[in-house]
């Protein structure tokens, strides 16, 4: 019961120098592939965070279950991991040229009260989506719209033509006229 392979549970099977090669071709394999088919982020959450935390979970998750890795190469694989998601972060912040290599630009949805179909098209919104965050917006016409965005995080922003920029209705996100 209490016989234990420590060897086994602490000394990687893999040097280590093939663990950070694994995490780090896995890391920018996914955020390559995610980056090109997803574009925007997910809920507020940023891509390579979500990124992450699902290399994070399975990387921990090997060395945790003691099916094929130690736990030491589990802890390198999410080092790894956690390392080039941090680089990452210092260099868009650091470089204008990287940021926008790895954050897609905010891609207008409405300009001058004119929905721009090509870009709804692309982000794969509907109209009756884009309704509904404007209503959450206060706005109910378009015409009232100077810009509206679908910003690098998936929300949608406004700036009306009187100069006003989001604002929720009255009543927190309620709907005028709606107790």
């Amino acid at each position: 019961m209490f016989d234990l392979d420590w060897q086994k549970m602490f000394v990687p099977q893999e040097s280590l120098i093939e663990l950070v090669v694994r995490g780090t071709v896995m890391y920018f394999a996914l955020f390559l592939l995610l980056r090109t088919i997803i574009r925007r982020h997910v809920g507020g959450v940023e891509m390579p965070d979500l990124l992450m935390i699902v290399l994070i979970a399975d990387a921990a998750q090997n060395g945790m279950t003691g099916d094929y890795q130690s736990i030491t190469g589990g802890v390198v694989l999410c080092g790894t991991i956690i390392l080039w998601n941090y680089l990452m972060d210092v260099a868009a912040c650091h470089s204008k040229w990287f940021s926008k290599l790895v954050e897609p630009p905010p891609l207008p949805l409405i300009i001058h009260g004119k929905v721009q179909r090509r870009n709804l098209r692309r982000e794969n919104l509907t109209d009756e989506h884009l309704e509904s965050q404007m209503r959450q917006l206060g706005i109910e016409d378009y015409s009232v719209v100077k810009i509206a965005y679908v910003e690098p995080d998936g929300h949608i922003s406004a700036i009306r033509k009187d100069g006003r920029g989001n604002q929720k209705p009255p009543g927190q996100g309620k709907m005028p006229g709606v107790q």
